[in-house]
């Protein structure tokens, strides 16, 4: 895996409540078998605006001190309303690598060439080689026309430049009673396939670039099925991420 990869979490098409901090300390948890909460995230019960404020990115450590897995993670705002969270000129300037770590994210006005945290001449370590985007199950059958419009924007911006997308579909088990009963039912369950063909109709994304997931969120020990389905998504992420990379270095 190219050391240079970068992977946005959830910077795509993300609303309140989906789930984009909750995802990272998921796959986080994961990968270090031990429950974790890297990325501070905000109450199911509280999602009214996104709890992530600033444009954020996270290493994923290996059991080794000092050593980490070759890839990162850029968490960001989520899609609102105006006023509120990120705009999608924002995530833009993001997969060109212009943003840098830290930037606070303004809800009126996008980042400009005059802010001191904007990258005039980003390198491919600086952008973006995957852009996961994270939609909670439960209500993405809820999901207004302008946030359908930003992500659709989004998505057209991610496509010319070639870089390849993928949706996170989060809460599965709010989303169908069989898949809370029991995770292992994800894949059966018509539930979950309905809702994934609704996201796929609504926002043009193949419903092969999607992967349903139960984050982390009130568990004290992990779960294999759980840590599965995470590991199965994040690997393909890795996998689409680096050819995106062996790409940009061919054409360079």
């Amino acid at each position: 895996m190219d050391r240079h990869s970068k992977y946005p979490l959830g910077d795509e098409m993300p609303i309140p409540g989906a789930g984009k901090s909750s995802l990272f300390n998921s796959v986080n948890t994961a990968l270090q078998g031990r429950i974790t909460t890297r990325a501070l995230a905000n109450s199911a019960n509280n999602i009214e605006q996104s709890f992530t404020l600033e444009c954020k990115t996270y290493k994923v450590r290996k059991d080794r001190e000092g050593s980490f897995f070759p890839f990162t993670f850029t968490d960001i705002a989520g899609l609102h309303d105006v006023g509120i969270g990120i705009q999608s000129e924002d995530i833009i300037q993001l997969l060109n690598g212009c943003v840098s770590d830290g930037y606070t994210f303004n809800p009126l006005r996008p980042i400009t060439e005059d802010d001191q945290r904007y990258k005039r001449n980003p390198t491919l370590k600086d952008r973006i080689h995957c852009l996961v985007a994270v939609l909670p199950a439960d209500t993405v059958s809820l999901m207004d026309d302008e946030k359908i419009r930003q992500m659709r924007e989004v998505r057209e911006k991610a496509r010319n430049l070639g870089i390849p997308q993928v949706i996170i579909m989060t809460k599965v088990d709010e989303a169908c009673p069989l898949v809370k009963e029991d995770l292992k039912k994800i894949y059966t369950s018509k539930k979950i396939k309905q809702k994934m063909e609704e996201c796929s109709c609504r926002l043009g994304v193949p419903v092969s670039c999607m992967y349903p997931v139960k984050n982390y969120h009130e568990e004290r020990t992990t779960n294999t099925t759980t840590d599965i389905l995470i590991l199965d998504a994040l690997q393909n992420i890795v996998n689409f991420a680096n050819d995106h990379v062996e790409d940009q270095v061919d054409n360079e």
